[in-house]
């Protein structure tokens, strides 16, 4: 054999053993989970000292697996992390609330009867006495809808008491869209409508189905320290008072003012329904408010291209949880956060280290871990708002959150079910290995909405958020929603969303290889993925055009 012809050889086995696929080790997910989700990271909280140790943990991973720096230019050169800062904001000293009709006050217990959020208008206290309650059914200014829930009602020193959800929810037909969520039926949106009306404030009524979830994951997410991006004007998003209420107490208030709860909300479902003011019922709150701006991380770590190294394919997963709250029945403080979401940082890394192993790829790879979703999207907010990387010039987003810790299923979800191209090119490409899409099955939980992907759908850029399947090699779809049901019931947002030694991963490694797929066919591809020519993203999408030629 000549020379020439073996080194050709010698070369091309070279290139096929490099260009194998990498393979996901569920040891290394497991451990990540553990680690990450231990109590000596307290939760994972921002601005605390379980922030620092996971950030450092992230950093050493991604150093390890071989990864350049993704991070804020320092001197000229990148570091491994993005400043994020945030407002922080909790209630300090005491805290009193308390319903009067008239003939006798009642006080409320935070965190059983109602769930205050520490005010972020800016305000160092809330002290207010008698402030009327007006009920504004969805709490719904849609023109393009022709809808208006607040018929001209002046709500300026009222409390607005507000239905979660769009008023299709229940019927599941309208003009909503049915039982899919919009974002009018988001808390978020609530809360921004009634301080663009000048509020008081908005309390939403606890229902668990249109909420999606029950009392114990609004009561942990909103008594505890809350975080905003931080605002040249805070009192035009948030009124003095943003809270929750729970439906029987609802109930009750309503029927002390000669008003039938069931009835109204009926009304409210129709283009016809008008506020209501909860005549003799008043409710009065003191406490004060500590109001500060700390500095969180994002953690960004970066595969450059060999041929288009200024295009970008993105992975994103949070780090943060919940950190240290109120005792559950067992009297446990720390928010673990084991499936929420240490499994989507788990597989960050896993598939940090898969791309570290390869060749490079064409088009640059960026894993970014941002901070702050469980307070609102924040940290995927902020770098959507000062990006390290051109939006116009990021090919897409695959985000990670809340994985499968068991074997595999037959199937896989998406956080809501916008209809976009990278989304086509997932479910072809998970065909390879016999795994078929399955639609957002609760579309009205607006899930869509509610991970690190939206806030770049938004300003255009495509964007998914990966769910695991339900329909498990293992037991079907019986075994997978039975699974899911528990852990939202009895863990999600609780104590109780800890690690586990009988957590196989094995599902996960798989998923893993699927969107390994993805991602590197996007980095070799010339191919802008693009929305659908209905999308509500699409427009902004197509204003950076300029910018991918």
């Amino acid at each position: 054999m000549k020379k020439a012809t073996l080194v050709l050889l010698v070369s091309a086995a070279a290139t096929a053993t490099a260009a194998a696929p990498p393979k996901f080790d569920v040891q290394r997910l497991s451990q990540d989970v553990k680690v990450l989700s231990s109590d000596e990271f307290e939760g994972r909280a921002p601005n605390t000292a379980g922030e620092v140790k996971t950030v450092d943990y992230i950093v050493a991973q991604f150093k390890a697996a071989g990864l350049k720096p993704g991070g804020d230019l320092v001197n000229g050169k990148r570091g491994w992390t993005q400043d994020v800062p945030l407002g922080r904001f909790e209630i300090k000293g005491p805290l009193t609330l308390s319903v009067n009709d008239g003939k006798k006050s009642q006080a409320l217990v935070q965190g059983d009867d109602i769930a205050v959020r520490a005010a972020m208008n800016g305000a160092k206290s809330v002290d207010f006495k008698n402030a009327p309650l007006v009920f504004v059914g969805y709490g719904v200014s849609a023109p393009e809808r022709k809808w208006d829930d607040f018929k001209g009602m002046d709500l300026k020193g009222k409390l607005a008491i507000v239905l979660i959800n769009d008023p299709d929810f229940e019927t599941g037909k309208g003009e909503f869209g049915g039982k899919a969520m919009t974002y009018y039926g988001r808390w978020t949106y609530k809360y921004e409508e009634m301080a663009r009306r000048g509020a008081l404030g908005t309390i939403i009524v606890h229902e668990t189905a249109p909420a999606s979830y029950g009392w114990p994951t609004v009561k942990n997410s909103n008594t505890n320290v809350m975080y905003d991006i931080v605002r040249k004007e805070p009192a035009k998003a948030h009124a003095p008072v943003e809270a929750w209420i729970q439906r029987d107490l609802t109930v009750d208030l309503f029927k002390r003012a000669g008003l039938d709860f069931e009835a109204l909300k009926k009304t409210a479902q129709t283009h016809a329904f008008k506020p209501v003011e909860l005549k003799g019922v008043t409710l009065s709150a003191s406490y004060a408010v500590d109001a500060q701006v700390i500095t969180s991380k994002n953690v960004a770590a970066l595969v450059e291209g060999s041929e288009r190294p200024k295009q970008y394919v993105m992975y994103s997963a949070h780090w943060d949880h919940l950190g240290v709250g109120l005792a559950d029945a067992k009297g446990d403080t720390i928010y673990n956060g084991a499936i929420d979401n240490a499994t989507g940082i788990a597989a960050l890394l896993e598939l940090a280290r898969g791309y570290g192993k390869q060749p490079a790829p064409k088009r640059s790879v960026v894993f970014l871990a941002v901070t702050a979703e469980e307070r609102g999207l924040l940290g995927s907010e902020y770098y959507s708002s000062n990006p390290l990387y051109p939006l116009g010039s990021t090919v897409g987003v695959i985000n990670m959150d809340a994985l499968g810790v068991y074997g595999p299923a037959r199937n896989f979800s998406t956080s809501g079910s916008a209809k976009l191209d990278l989304l086509d090119q997932l479910v072809a490409k998970a065909k390879r290995w016999k795994v078929t899409y399955s639609p957002d099955p609760n579309p009205e939980a607006g899930h869509f909405f509610r991970s690190d992907h939206f806030p770049f759908a938004k300003r255009g850029v495509p964007a998914i958020s990966f769910e695991s399947g339900e329909d498990w090699i293992d037991g079907g779809v019986k075994a997978g929603q039975a699974w899911k049901e528990a852990y939202n019931t009895d863990n999600y947002h609780q104590p109780s969303d800890q690690w586990s030694a009988k957590w196989t991963f094995t599902g996960l490694a798989r998923d893993l290889e699927i969107l390994y797929a993805l991602g590197s066919d996007l980095a070799a591809s010339t191919a802008w993925p693009g929305w659908a020519k209905d999308s509500e993203f699409r427009a902004k999408r197509d204003e950076s055009a300029a910018e991918r030629k």
